[in-house]
């Protein structure tokens, strides 16, 4: 039968929407400029959107009530591939640790038949990037982007969940244009979001969730960005977050990954940046278990083809709440 109760909640489609890599790669997009070499995906070379975030019943929102999901994550690459996936920028290493705070509300109320509920999320982490470039270290820790989502939609049938929204990444991290490394981006995104999961009634599990982002405008551009730009406009970007995973008693185990691409060019000071669009794909194990009105996860995922992007591994652990 489908997973009732608690396990529910863990998958929520639209959690972890939060500034952790993507803003800690705001401080390698200058390092092409110095090498000579163009790596840059996007303003500081990465979305909003945390990679890889979501897993397990992905698109099922959880039951009427109030939640908090505590995420962890630590990202590790020693990579920063170029448009052709060989390492851009010599010695580079990047490390981010970051830890979220969710807040969760589900209501009785429905709209279109679903069940209408919102979130937030408050951000904090720890960037350290090394080069053997004249840049060479910087370390910085800080409150990122908060995001909010004050209509998210839900629906559940015997065997599958679905659910809708898009998630508002607010400019509200610290943010100077004349560092090499911020926690903000001071623009923001506009994240529409579709997720869905079926699980048949001896327990596999298939989920997914798909995102698609809209970037505003950065009107004081960073120094992250090609010399002399005022203005720059981050690419349009998909991304997608899955799980194939199969459930026994109050255990699940399976394998979770993503693939992104972005999908337009950037533009800096309304002129088009050729060649610069990023892609990744990811996979790894990934394990969790439920106990009472708590849920926890742990899971490792490895990043190959990656382009004008680091690449490296990602270890998150997750923690969840039910009042």
């Amino acid at each position: 039968m489908v997973t009732s109760g608690f396990g529910n909640v863990y998958g929520d489609v639209v959690s972890a929407r939060f500034r952790t890599v993507a803003l800690a790669l705001l401080v390698v997009a200058c390092l092409s400029f110095v090498t000579g070499t163009n790596v840059q995906a996007t303003e500081g070379g990465g979305g909003a959107y945390p990679n890889g975030a979501e897993d397990f019943m992905s698109g099922a929102v959880p039951p009427p009530g109030v939640y908090v999901i505590n995420y962890v994550d630590y990202y590790s690459a020693d990579k920063f591939a170029d448009k052709n996936g060989n390492n851009g920028i010599p010695g580079f290493k990047l490390n981010v640790t970051a830890d979220v705070i969710r807040f969760i509300h589900v209501s009785d109320k429905q709209i279109f038949g679903g069940l209408w509920g919102f979130h937030l999320f408050v951000p904090f982490m720890n960037v350290d990037v090394k080069t053997d470039t004249p840049l060479g270290s910087k370390s910085k820790f800080g409150l990122g982007d908060i995001i909010v989502d004050p209509f998210i939609l839900s629906w559940h049938g015997k065997n599958w969940h679905a659910a809708t929204g898009v998630d508002i990444y607010m400019p509200s991290g610290s943010y100077n244009k004349n560092d090499l490394a911020n926690v903000g981006r001071n623009y923001w995104t506009f994240e529409p979001i579709i997720a869905g999961t079926y699980v048949t009634d001896n327990g596999f599990e298939a989920s997914a969730k798909i995102m698609y982002d809209f970037n505003t405008r950065n009107h004081d551009a960073s120094k992250l960005t090609p010399p002399g730009t005022n203005t720059y406009l981050s690419g349009q970007e998909f991304h997608m977050d899955y799980t194939l995973a199969k459930k026994i008693s109050d255990f699940s185990f399976g394998l979770s990954g993503y693939y992104y691409q972005q999908t337009t060019d950037d533009e800096a000071n309304g002129v088009t940046v050729a060649d610069n669009k990023g892609r990744v794909v990811a996979l790894g194990p990934a394990l969790k278990y439920d106990y009472k009105n708590m849920a926890f996860s742990l899971k490792y995922q490895f990043e190959t083809a990656a382009e004008n992007r680091p690449e490296g591994d990602n270890l998150w652990f997750k923690f969840v709440y039910a009042f």
